[in-house]
């Protein structure tokens, strides 16, 4: 089978296809025998090697959401999951046949798209556990940095389905905050002003009750600042690649500041994290949630896929087929 691999840190051009062997399914295992494949922004930092978090041993593979038919199982696992089709997040996606943990394969429903089929196991649940973590009321003010990004348009929709009032977006270019818009955002506001946070403040006088970042760094410094009394940031990443301490003094105004991992959920509250995604999974099965696929592409073009990445100019899913 082919496999893609990068033996050294770099961009798009360092990633190969190899060919390898079909791999075995161990204890809690299933093997997917991949009919798409969707890629994750993180491995772009994760190819460039940026600083100390995003270091991998070599040869390293790329993470991603698959979607395909489980072709066999391994110890531990009900033989009945074999034919059913799945989607699962894999720590070796861009392959022919992947492993999956067979405890977090979600069954993709007949007519589902692939879109958004193959947001089921990452993007969707991270953008209902941020909310969820920021304990989002109805009625209150929400804002969704990267609005545009892969879990940041679903989580603009889903503000607006759990009863948000107001969706403030943030996004870096005009066809990116139109985007952001037509996924339901009430206000669209360019991260690359240097004063988009006054045109936060103007969007929401009283302050901001919910804010999920992605971005970390001075952005989420600024974004405390932007709380109401009461307001609750929650950070589920760094892409801006800056790690920085949280001055305490910034929280003493009422405000709260939490992380989220969706491997943490998965760990500390099993059952909650399984019903979010059966919950996404009607979402997107009744047209309430929706995604947008920006390219398909073969397997052997992963170079191409990820020079997308790079360039932070995709509007939706990027997916590889093998």
């Amino acid at each position: 089978m082919r496999r893609v691999r990068y033996h050294a840190y770099g961009g798009p051009e360092v990633l190969r296809v190899e060919e390898a062997d079909v791999p075995d399914p161990g204890p809690g295992q299933v093997r997917i025998a991949t009919e798409l494949i969707g890629a994750n922004f993180i491995d772009s930092k994760f190819r460039q090697g940026l600083g100390a978090k995003y270091n991998r041993p070599m040869p390293a593979t790329l993470t991603g959401d698959v979607v395909g038919r489980v072709e066999a199982v391994g110890p531990e696992v009900d033989p009945g999951l074999t034919g059913r089709r799945v989607a699962a997040l894999s720590e070796d996606a861009f392959a022919d046949h992947v492993l999956a943990d067979a405890q977090w394969a979600a069954t993709v429903p007949d007519g589902l798209d692939d879109g958004s089929a193959t947001m089921l196991p990452l993007a969707a649940p991270v953008a209902l556990g941020t909310l969820r973590s920021g304990r989002l009321s109805p009625g209150e003010t929400v804002l969704v940095h990267a609005a545009a990004g892969g879990i940041g348009h679903l989580a603009v929709q889903l503000a607006k389905l759990l009863g948000a009032g107001t969706v403030i977006a943030t996004a870096g270019s005009a066809a990116k905050l139109d985007f952001a818009r037509a996924q339901g955002a009430d206000v669209a506001i360019d991260y690359t002003r240097d004063d988009w946070p006054d045109q936060v403040r103007a969007a929401a006088p009283g302050g901001v009750d919910v804010v999920l970042d992605s971005v970390g760094g001075q952005t989420m410094l600024q974004s405390l600042d932007l709380l109401a009394p009461y307001g609750r940031l929650v950070a589920y990443g760094i892409a801006s690649g800056e790690l920085i301490d949280v001055p305490l003094a910034k929280l003493f105004q009422m405000r709260a500041a939490a992380g989220f991992s969706l491997m943490a959920w998965r760990a500390g509250r099993p059952e909650e994290a399984a019903a979010s995604v059966a919950e996404l999974t009607d979402h997107f099965a009744t047209g309430r949630l929706h995604t947008t696929v920006h390219a398909r592409l073969p397997l052997a073009e992963v170079a191409k896929a990820h020079q997308l990445l790079d360039d932070r100019a995709q509007l939706g899913r990027i997916l590889l087929v093998p």
